[in-house]
């Protein structure tokens, strides 16, 4: 009993762990886009990079990681190509026509829809904690993103774009985790790169590589975001996600945007405003009740 729970804080802890280095992420892509890459140049950095240096690690660490059954690239073709990818897409298309709060509003949606899905695919039960942990998080990421500000702007194809991006993102809970079914984090977490790194080319643009000629130290950058805000959280929310119901690993993993507030705070000297504040300990309050 005891190494059971041991072993759920041990998940519990791995995704908000991935929650903070994605909170993080802002600190990288500030520097690149500053420097003159597109956010669609950013994710194929960030898919690419992570594909190549998982694939350059596991290949002299443990090869095994390689062998997978083909019957089951269908998960990994969902995780990298359905969710990673196109739940981008989706996102920065729908920051184009909608205000940067209603798009990442619409993205923290993905909770709501693992919830859903997890009860209809694996019957988790949907009790009243979870509930209320999912309406507190919700609520938060609302507070944090600036939706009660009054500079929400939304059009109907924006609405459904952001939508999509949240059901995408949520799809990596679900793919992943009949994925873990038959193996390790390690195994899903390369597969799913080795899949959204080559389909991430596409959204390459020459500006983006004309950036990086230029500017030779955004290198630097780059890989601390292909190592701290992607391959690690990706790896640690996997290993979270073996160990912890799809639908509240899902509701954990909106600490990410108290992260990025706090970032925006302690680095950029972004305002702390009593609303951002009490987004934050809804955020917090919510992870709590679940854990």
């Amino acid at each position: 009993m005891e190494t059971e729970k041991t072993a759920r804080k041990g998940a519990y802890g791995s995704i908000l762990l991935a929650a903070a280095l994605w909170g993080m992420i802002g600190l990288w892509n500030r520097r690149l886009m500053a420097g003159g890459l597109s956010p669609t140049g950013i994710v194929t950095v960030r898919n690419f990079g992570g594909m190549a240096l998982l694939c350059a690690v596991f290949a002299v660490k443990d090869r095994r990681v390689f062998r997978v059954q083909k019957a089951h690239l269908k998960y990994f073709f969902g995780t990298g190509v359905v969710s990673v990818v196109l739940f981008t897409v989706c996102y920065f298309t729908c920051q184009k026509l909608c205000s940067l709060a209603a798009a990442s509003i619409l993205l923290y949606t993905a909770p709501s829809f693992v919830v859903v899905l997890s009860a209809l695919l694996w019957r988790e039960a949907v009790t009243k904690r979870k509930l209320l942990a999912l309406l507190l998080t919700l609520l938060g990421c609302a507070m944090v993103c600036g939706v009660f500000s009054g500079e929400v702007t939304v059009t109907v194809t924006g609405l459904a774009l952001g939508l999509g991006a949240g059901f995408f993102y949520a799809l990596y809970s679900i793919f992943g985790r009949y994925a873990l079914a038959h193996y390790d984090s390690i195994t899903v977490t390369v597969w799913t790169f080795l899949f959204a790194g080559p389909a991430s080319l596409v959204l390459l643009r020459r500006g983006d590589i004309a950036a990086f000629a230029a500017r030779p130290d955004l290198l630097v950058t780059a890989a601390c975001l292909v190592v701290f805000s992607t391959v690690l959280p990706y790896l640690f929310y996997t290993r979270g996600l073996a160990g912890v119901e799809s639908g509240k690993a899902s509701i954990m993993a909106s600490l990410e945007p108290v992260v990025a507030a706090l970032v925006g705070v302690a680095v950029y000297h972004e305002p702390m405003t009593a609303l951002t504040a009490a987004g934050i300990l809804c955020v917090l309050g919510g992870v709590a009740i679940l854990g």
